[in-house]
């Protein structure tokens, strides 16, 4: 893949999207709900992938983790640190082994892991993994030997101590059980470490990150966002900063030799940002086309006194969740926010322009679809809402497995209950997601034409993205200058234009590259309207006075558009857009 391409990351959560059951019962075992493989995710299903834009996989949930299920070799793990039967792959137990789970031989699960790496690069992806720094299982126990574990030196008479890998709780009397919520945990007897959401007590509760422990980079995370603050640098050399750097270090240096090409960083801003730069800078120096994408965000536990996602993205990483402009369209069917709103959260600093990964989901994040979530209007509004989302910065994108075919979250289900989000702690399903993958062949063959229409708007959306005008260009929004532009986006009653219509240009000069794009977030009536395009936004587009060309992008069958430079200041552009869908035009 072209370094200068804009990332298109695909969340393929292995468990998951190969997974041919296409129902199962709670709190089922893996033998009645099925389970995906790396096997599973074929050479169809990556061609399908890469044809659709992507340019990262982002294979979730391999590294080896807590679960209820045992393997030769390998027993299950107590009930009492694995939430559900399959437990969290974020509870992980080995960070240089893979999820016995995923494979069709779990004696060979290694190989079949490395055989998927080379799948993907072979079709242009760049594979990625998840690198998840803050915690680990309570079972940790690498079999990889002391440069991938942690604890074994620890001074647990200490609450913090800089080169201990836990923070250990006080007072440590060899009387005292770790009460966790499902039971005692004997291993840790007078010995009781942090929990990973930072909870200091012998007694986590059930909303506690209870089944994993915080680890510590030198420095005491109670002194909250200026704990950091004299940490090394990110040229000091190994032997100098704290074990914990070392012995990640070690871990993505095993990945990278592998095959590994990129990593999603859980909970990054719970990390110090001295580490960040020391461990990408050392990843780089291996592979410097390693891609880093952070979760991060401001109000929870960070350990940075200023914004995170300026911070993460200046210590290296190429993209951090973008959760406000996420928030801000949820908005807009939850909250009754107006689409006007949404330009707030793109005129944004250059490095959140560039740097803020653009999502409508993830594992964290309830389903478009869900019935209780997106006012129930999901399905109806998403390709409105990725246009909208994905079209107006030149930011990373990230797309989860099941959201081209307006997954609901109705497989399965046990720990992770009825949320709206396909369940992390259980073994699960995507129907819908299985009517495309069709037993293997990936050809889309079993689902209803509406769905099929779906994933094919996807497909051709997700290229498009690398058009100059959306990888480089900048924003300029339209909305301020529509506002008394009848059935521009206007409900019955209203006097002002912009409650469900949103209108951008995007421009990128060196490419003489424009596009101006129009999303209808009704998820009920058509749009039948102009949109305007002042003189100062034709100035910053680079036209000169003349006749121009609108030709559609998204819908091949649709005509060309033209009009000249004063109608369409004074006039605007005639548009039609049916309920919940998107424009996007090339202006020439």
């Amino acid at each position: 893949m072209c370094d200068c391409m804009r990332p298109v990351i695909y969340q393929l959560f292995v468990r998951h999207f190969s997974n041919t059951a296409e129902q199962g019962v709670a709190w089922g075992s893996r033998e009645q709900n099925g389970c995906g493989t790396f096997n599973g995710v074929t050479d169809a299903a990556l061609e399908s992938l890469a044809r659709m834009g992507i340019t990262h996989l982002w294979l979730t949930g391999v590294l080896r983790h807590a679960t209820q299920t045992a393997h030769p070799g390998l027993p299950a793990d107590p009930a009492c640190v694995v939430k559900g039967i399959a437990g969290s792959p974020y509870a992980v137990t080995d960070y240089v082994d893979v999820d016995p789970d995923l494979a069709e031989n779990p004696a060979e699960r290694m190989t079949e892991f490395r055989a998927l790496l080379a799948r993907v690069r072979r079709w242009g992806m760049v594979p990625m993994m998840d690198f998840i720094p803050n915690h680990v299982s309570r079972c940790y126990v690498s079999h990889g030997g002391a440069a991938y574990d942690f604890g074994a030196q620890d001074d647990s008479s200490e609450f913090y101590a800089r080169d201990n890998a836990f923070y250990y709780l006080e007072p440590c009397n060899s009387d005292w059980d770790m009460h966790l919520p499902e039971g005692c945990f004997a291993p840790e007897k007078g010995r009781g470490r942090v929990t990973g959401n930072n909870a200091a007590t012998w007694s986590p509760d059930a909303c506690d990150w209870y089944e994993m422990v915080k680890l510590n980079y030198g420095c005491d995370y109670r002194r909250g966002p200026h704990a950091a603050a004299a940490l090394p640098g990110a040229l000091t050399p190994a032997d100098v900063v704290p074990r914990t750097w070392r012995i990640m270090d070690a871990i993505v240096a095993f990945w990278q030799k592998l095959g590994v090409g990129g990593f999603r960083c859980d909970m990054a801003h719970m990390v110090p940002v001295p580490f960040w730069r020391w461990l990408i800078t050392n990843a780089r120096l291996r592979d410097a086309a390693a891609f880093f994408m952070a979760e991060g965000y401001n109000d929870h536990m960070k350990l940075t006194p200023g914004d995170v996602h300026e911070a993460l993205l200046v210590a290296g990483f190429n993209g951090v969740y973008d959760a406000v402009s996420y928030q801000a369209l949820r908005r807009v069917y939850e909250e009754g926010a107006w689409a006007n709103d949404l330009d707030a959260t793109n005129n944004v600093p250059p490095t959140l322009f560039a740097g803020g990964v653009r999502y409508l989901e993830n594992h964290d994040e309830p389903r478009m679809a869900a019935p209780a979530c997106w006012g129930g209007l999901g399905e109806q509004v998403a390709r409105a809402a990725m246009v909208a989302q994905f079209a107006a910065t030149s930011a990373p994108v990230l797309f989860y497995n099941g959201q081209e075919v307006a997954e609901r979250a109705d497989g399965p289900t046990g720990y992770g209950g009825d949320n709206g989000r396909t369940s992390i702690f259980d073994y699960t399903c995507l129907p819908r997601l299985q009517q495309w993958y069709n037993h293997g062949a990936c050809d889309g063959a079993a689902l209803p034409p509406s769905l099929a229409s779906l994933r094919a708007f996807a497909a051709r959306l997700l290229p498009l993205l690398q058009l100059p005008a959306l990888s480089k260009g900048g924003f300029y929004g339209l909305n301020w200058a529509n506002q008394q532009t009848p059935g521009f986006g206007r409900l019955g009653g209203e006097t002002v234009s912009g409650h469900y219509m949103y209108a951008f240009l995007r421009h990128y000069r060196k490419a003489k590259s424009t596009v101006l794009v129009v999303c209808n977030f009704s998820p009920h009536e058509s749009m039948y309207t102009h949109v305007h395009i002042p003189a100062n936004a034709i100035e910053w587009a680079g036209k000169k006075p003349g006749t121009y060309t609108f030709h559609p992008l998204l819908d091949g069958a649709a005509p060309e558009m033209q009009i000249d430079s004063t109608t369409l200041q004074t006039q605007g552009l005639p548009v039609s857009i049916p309920p919940g869908s998107a424009l996007i035009l090339e202006w020439n």
